[in-house]
C-alpha cells in the first residue's frame, strides 16, 4: 500500500481550459488524472450529436488530452479516469486506441464502463413497474417518453474500481457520479471496503471538492482579488492517505489559490441538505467536515462521516419540451427606456395581429431591470439612460410561429423608435427547449458493464 496518492483534477466541465489536464500530468507528480466532462444537459447534447453521426456522442477533445499525456501514462504510471465517454464511450475508446497504436504505445490498457444509458430500455422498465417518476412533481415518465432525448443512470465508483483492479491505464465511462471518479482510486489503492461508510464519504467529499476543477483553486472565488495569478491558474490536487485524511493542494509554481475559504466555498457548491449528500456509494455528512489551512496552498480536510447508501440510483433524463427564441436591440439616449418599451410593445402587438401562439412572451430592459425584472415605472420612463438593451424571449410548441416572430425583429429597426442598433447575425431562429427529468430507479434494475481493451 502506498503512503499516499495524488489525484489531480484536469477538467471541471466540457469546455474547460484545454491545457489544464496536460499541465497536471507534466508540471509535477500525480498518480491519477480525473476529468469530469458531464453536466445534465451535456448528455442530451451528446445524444443529438450521436443521432447526426454514429461515431460521435462523447467529448472528442478528451482524445487529444490522452494523446498528449501518453508519455506520462507509460513512463510515470499515471492512470486517467474520465466520464468523457458520454453516450458513446465505445467510440471514444476506439479513437484513443487508434491514436495510441499509431504512436507505438503497445500494452496500453483502456477500460470502458457503460450500461448507464437506459434510453432504449424505457418501455421495458415501465412494463416492469418502474415508473421513473419526476422527483419534482411526481409525474410518471410515460407522459413524456416519446419526447425523451437521453436517459442515464448515475453509477457510483465500483465499476471504476473494477476497471482499476483489471489493470486499466485509461478508464472511459458514461454517466457516473462526479465524485466517483475520485473515490475509486482511494478504494483501489487503500483497500477500503464499500461498507466502510466513513471512508466512502471521505472519497466522495474529496471528489466533490475537485469535481469543478479550478473553482476550488481560486476560480470563481468570492474574494477573487486575493488570487494573484489567474492566467496560469493551477488546478486542484487531492493528496489522500489510507486513514481517511486528505489535503487539497496544487502544483508548485502555478497560479490560483487553495485556501480554507476556497475549499469551504466549493464544499457548499450544489448541495442540498448538508447532512445528507446522497450518492450511489454513500450518504456523506458535510456537517462533519473539518477544514484547516496547514500551509501555503495546502488545506487539510478531516473528520468526515458517512451513512449507508440508498437502494436506488438517480436517473438523469432530458426531453424536448417545445421551442424558444430570443433577440435583442439596443436603444440609445435620449428616452432610451421609453423607446425600448415601445419597441417590445410593437413586437407583441404585431405577433398578436399575425395570430402567433406562444406559451410565454417575456420582455426585459438590460440597463434598467435585466437582473431584477422590476416593473417599468413612470419615474423610470422619465429617467435618462445612456442606452437600454431590449431583450424579448418567446417560447411555445410551434417552431413555425417562433420563427415567424423572428422575422419581425429586424424590421423594427426602420419601423419603430429611432436610435436603435445592435442587430447582427441574421434572423433569430427557434431552438429546442431541453427539459430535465430527474428520477429514481431500483439498483437491481440495471447493472454497469466493464470491458477491458489492450493494444497488442
Amino acid at each position: 500500500m502506498k503512503d499516499f496518492i495524488r489525484i489531480a483534477s484536469g477538467q471541471g466541465f466540457w469546455g474547460d481550459l484545454p491545457n489544464a489536464p496536460v499541465n497536471q500530468a507534466k508540471k509535477g507528480p500525480i498518480d491519477y488524472l480525473v476529468m469530469d466532462y458531464l453536466a445534465e444537459v451535456t448528455m442530451s447534447i451528446m445524444q443529438k450529436q450521436r443521432m447526426r453521426n454514429a461515431d460521435w456522442g462523447y467529448a472528442r477533445d478528451f482524445v487529444n488530452v490522452v494523446e498528449q499525456v501518453l508519455p506520462e501514462i507509460k513512463n510515470d504510471g499515471i492512470k486517467v479516469i474520465s466520464n468523457a465517454g458520454g453516450v458513446n464511450p465505445m467510440a471514444c475508446k476506439d479513437e484513443i486506441l487508434k491514436v495510441a497504436k499509431e504512436k507505438g504505445y503497445t500494452g496500453l490498457k483502456v477500460a470502458v464502463v457503460n450500461g448507464d444509458d437506459i434510453l432504449s430500455n424505457i418501455d421495458e422498465l415501465i412494463s416492469d413497474g418502474h415508473e421513473l417518476k419526476n422527483m419534482d412533481d411526481g409525474r410518471p415518465i410515460s407522459e413524456i417518453k416519446d419526447d425523451l432525448l437521453s436517459a442515464n443512470v448515475y453509477f457510483g465508483c465500483q465499476p471504476i474500481v473494477e476497471a482499476l483492479e483489471a489493470g486499466a491505464d485509461v478508464i472511459i465511462t458514461g454517466r457516473v457520479t462526479d465524485t466517483g471518479l475520485t473515490l475509486a482510486p482511494m478504494i483501489h489503492e487503500f483497500g477500503w471496503k464499500a461498507d466502510d461508510f466513513d471512508k466512502m464519504a471521505v472519497g466522495t467529499i474529496a471528489g466533490h471538492i475537485i469535481e469543478c476543477g479550478a473553482q476550488v483553486s481560486g476560480g470563481n472565488f468570492t474574494d477573487w482579488e486575493k488570487v494573484d495569478d489567474f492566467t496560469d491558474i493551477g488546478f486542484p490536487i487531492i493528496e489522500a492517505y489510507p486513514n481517511g485524511d486528505f489535503f487539497v493542494t496544487k502544483h508548485e509554481n502555478t497560479g490560483g489559490l487553495v485556501s480554507e475559504m476556497t475549499v469551504k466555498e466549493q464544499l457548499l457548491y450544489e448541495i442540498g441538505d448538508p447532512s445528507e449528500y446522497i450518492t450511489p456509494d454513500v450518504i456523506a455528512d458535510f456537517t462533519s467536515v473539518k477544514v484547516e489551512e496547514t500551509g501555503t496552498n495546502r488545506v487539510k480536510v478531516t473528520g468526515i462521516k458517512g451513512r449507508p447508501d440508498t437502494p436506488t440510483y438517480k436517473v438523469s433524463a432530458s426531453y424536448n419540451d417545445g421551442f424558444k427564441l430570443s433577440s435583442t436591440l439596443v436603444y440609445c439616449w435620449p428616452d432610451a427606456l421609453k423607446k425600448a418599451v415601445k419597441g417590445a410593445e410593437i413586437l407583441e402587438k404585431r405577433a398578436e395581429a399575425l395570430g402567433l401562439n406562444f406559451d410565454e412572451f417575456n420582455k426585459e430592459y438590460i440597463g434598467y431591470n435585466g437582473n431584477t425584472e422590476a416593473p417599468v415605472t413612470e419615474e423610470a420612463l422619465n429617467t435618462e439612460f445612456d442606452e437600454i438593451q431590449m431583450r424579448v424571449s418567446v417560447s411555445g410548441k410551434s417552431k413555425n410561429d417562433l420563427n415567424r416572430f423572428g422575422m419581425e425583429i429586424a424590421p423594427l429597426i426602420l419601423t419603430g423608435p429611432s436610435g436603435v442598433t445592435g442587430f447582427a447575425g441574421g434572423r433569430p431562429k427557434a431552438s429546442d427547449v431541453v427539459a430535465y427529468w430527474p428520477a429514481l430507479l431500483d439498483k437491481d434494475a440495471v447493472s454497469p458493464k466493464v470491458t477491458l481493451f489492450e493494444i497488442k
